[in-house]
This record gives C-alpha cells, sequence and structure tokens, in this order.
C-alpha cells in the first residue's frame, strides 16, 4: 500500500460538489479522484517532454516563415 500524505486544498464551490457527487456515483472518495487526476496530468507532462526530446533534432520555423509559407500555398 502507497504511503499517504495528508494536504489542504481550496476548492471553488461548485467544483467541489461535482467531485462530491461524482464520488458518490463512482463509489470513491474526492482524494482517490484528486490523486487519479494529479497522476493522469503528470503522465501527460511525462509524455509531452519525451515528445520534446524525439523532435529536438527537426528544423525549426519562425512564425514569419510559417505564415509567409501559408499565404504562398494559399492557405490562408
Amino acid at each position: 500500500m502507497e504511503t499517504t500524505k495528508r494536504a489542504t486544498i481550496y476548492l471553488n464551490q461548485r467544483l467541489h460538489k461535482a467531485l462530491k457527487m461524482k464520488a458518490a456515483e463512482t463509489d470513491t472518495t474526492i482524494s482517490d479522484l484528486v490523486n487519479i487526476s494529479i497522476k493522469e496530468m503528470l503522465m501527460e507532462d511525462e509524455e509531452d517532454l519525451q515528445t520534446f526530446k524525439d523532435r529536438v533534432d527537426e528544423p525549426t520555423i519562425t512564425y514569419e516563415k510559417l505564415l509567409a509559407d501559408l499565404k504562398r500555398d494559399k492557405k490562408i
């Protein structure tokens, strides 16, 4: 079993109500829902960082060049 750490967070009232309802409907706790959401968010960050690493050698293009290319190709 994972060790847990107590924390205090402040939620918007409407979000708290929705979270309580979700917990009741899914037979879980608010803490579990928050932990799941945080883990998913961190996994997305990890995926984004890996994507940056994978694309580090790709050529870069300036925003101005991108716009010029789009105009040239009649995309905008």
